[in-house]
C-alpha cells in the first residue's frame, strides 16, 4: 500500500458521520467530544505512528501547517516544500538519489530542487553548503525551502535536510530509516545546527569572458605549394667564383 492511497484511507476515516442522536446528559457529550479528533489530527497521527512526522500524534498536523506556511511563501518556495512533503516515507538508501530506489541526505535535497526549481546541487552535502548559487542564511531567519546543515558525523555540514517552518525540516535519516519530519529544536538536532543555506533563485551568472582570437595566439602557417611549383625542378645555387682566375 503506498502513503498516498493510506493517507486517503486515514482522511476517509476522520470525515464525519451522518449525525446521530444527542448523548442523554451533558457528562456523556463532554466525553464525546474529548473523543473526537479532527481529520488533520487523524492524519497527523497516522504518520506519526509510522515514524514519517516525530511527535505528531500530540501536534496539529503538520501538513497542514507546511501547507498554510507555503500559501504565505513565494510561488517557487511552496512548490519546492511541497514537492519535499510527496517523497515522506521513502526508504533511506546511501548513494540513493531517486524515490525508486531510495534516498540518502543529499540524494534528496539535489532530487527536490532539480525537480521542483530546476536548480541542480552539488551531490554531497559539504559540497552543498558551498555552492554558489546558495547564500548563508541566519537561524533566526531561516524561511520554508532553506537548507539546512548539521555535523553528524564529527564533521562539518555532513547532513542536510530541507527546513519546512516552525522549527521542522524533512530529510532521508539513515539507514534503516524514511524520508521523514524532524523538530530542529530537540536538543540532538539543536547542538548539531552547523548552518544553513538560501537559493538565490532566478540570480543572472557573471557573462563569460570573451575567448581571443585564434589568429592571434596562432602562428601563421607556410603557403602550401601549388601544383606548378611542385612541378618545377628545383634551382640550384650559383656556382662559387674559382679563385685561381683573375679578372
Amino acid at each position: 500500500m503506498t502513503l498516498a492511497v493510506a493517507l486517503a484511507g486515514a482522511a476517509a476515516h476522520a470525515a464525519p458521520e451522518p449525525a446521530k442522536a444527542a448523548p442523554p446528559n451533558k457528562q456523556d457529550a463532554s466525553k464525546a467530544t474529548a473523543t473526537a479528533a479532527p481529520a488533520g489530527d487523524r492524519i497527523a497521527q497516522f504518520l506519526g505512528e509510522r515514524g514519517l512526522i516525530a511527535g505528531a500524534a500530540t501536534e496539529p498536523s503538520l501538513v497542514q501547517q507546511v501547507r498554510d506556511g507555503a500559501a504565505h511563501a513565494a510561488d517557487w518556495t511552496s512548490e519546492l516544500v511541497l514537492s519535499a512533503m510527496n517523497f515522506l516515507g521513502v526508504r533511506y538508501r546511501r548513494g540513493g538519489d531517486s524515490a525508486d530506489e531510495g534516498f540518502d541526505c543529499s540524494g534528496f535535497t539535489r532530487h527536490v530542487f532539480e525537480a521542483s526549481i530546476g536548480l541542480v546541487l552539488p551531490r554531497r552535502a559539504n559540497e552543498q553548503a558551498k555552492a554558489k548559487a546558495l547564500e548563508p542564511v541566519k537561524r533566526d531567519q531561516l524561511a520554508p525551502g532553506d537548507l539546512v546543515f548539521f555535523n553528524t558525523l564529527r564533521s562539518a555540514f555532513s547532513h542536510v535536510g530541507i527546513y519546512v517552518g516552525d522549527g521542522k525540516f524533512i530529510h532521508a535519516p539513515r539507514a534503516g530509516g524514511q524520508v521523514r519530519v524532524e523538530d530542529m529544536r530537540v536538543a540532538y538536532w539543536s547542538k548539531r545546527f552547523n548552518g544553513a543555506r538560501r537559493a538565490v533563485v532566478g540570480a543572472t551568472p557573471a557573462p563569460r569572458e570573451a575567448a581571443p582570437a585564434q589568429a592571434a595566439l596562432t602562428p601563421e602557417a607556410p603557403a602550401k605549394p601549388t601544383a606548378a611549383t611542385a612541378a618545377a625542378p628545383p634551382v640550384s645555387a650559383p656556382p662559387a667564383p674559382d679563385a685561381s682566375i683573375v679578372y
